[in-house]
């Protein structure tokens, strides 16, 4: 497996892990803080994960300890015991989550045409500039370089969603190019043809 591949499988994993602790917790209302790991566990089984994650604990508990430290989740006290609940901004997070996690559907054949976004967005958007990476790398793009991301299917109407919903629309340009000098790592990583 290629350092590209492994780092955008790292990723997943933690985004996922994330998805399942907020809708845990949203599904529940509140969650006690001793369900949060075996909870997760019985999500991911119900997706059909039924091979034991391994360190799932300690990769539940670091993205637990992440949603706290960025305000998505907070601590109550109720009847002596201690429960997670969901903020304002852990429910937009998670429906941010769940609108953006989704893959296209593949042609049936590739029409030999890259699908390039390129983006210059300020520092003062710093947090919509994460949000727009994050979304392009679940929805399957691949980093070329920092702010520049390929895909190889059409995905011009989701581009144009993008930008209406980051409110970002003259800081992206969506390319349609014929060619990538040395794409081969890319054909290997969509499982294109090599030339």
């Amino acid at each position: 497996m290629s350092e590209l591949e492994k780092e955008l499988k790292k990723e997943r994993k933690k985004i996922n892990i994330q998805k399942i602790i907020l809708g845990s917790i949203a599904t529940t209302g509140l969650l006690s803080v001793a369900l949060v790991a075996p909870n997760a566990i019985q999500v991911l089984k119900s997706f059909g994960i039924n091979k034991k994650l391994k360190n799932f604990k300690h990769d539940a508990n670091r993205s637990l300890s992440k949603l706290l430290s960025t305000g998505l989740v907070v601590f109550i006290e109720k009847n002596n015991k201690r429960y997670l609940q969901l903020t304002e901004k852990g429910k937009l997070k998670l429906l941010r989550l769940e609108k953006y996690n989704f893959k296209f559907q593949k042609p049936k054949k590739w029409d030999k045409k890259w699908r390039i976004v390129i983006f210059d967005i300020p520092e003062k958007k710093k947090v919509k500039r994460n949000n727009l990476r994050i979304t392009l790398r679940q929805i399957g793009f691949v980093k070329l370089q920092h702010s520049v991301w390929v895909y190889p299917y059409d995905c011009e109407e989701l581009i144009t969603l993008l930008k209406l919903d980051f409110k970002v629309g003259k800081e992206i340009l969506y390319i349609i190019a014929e060619k990538i000098e040395n794409d081969k790592l890319l054909r290997k990583y969509f499982q294109l043809p090599l030339l």
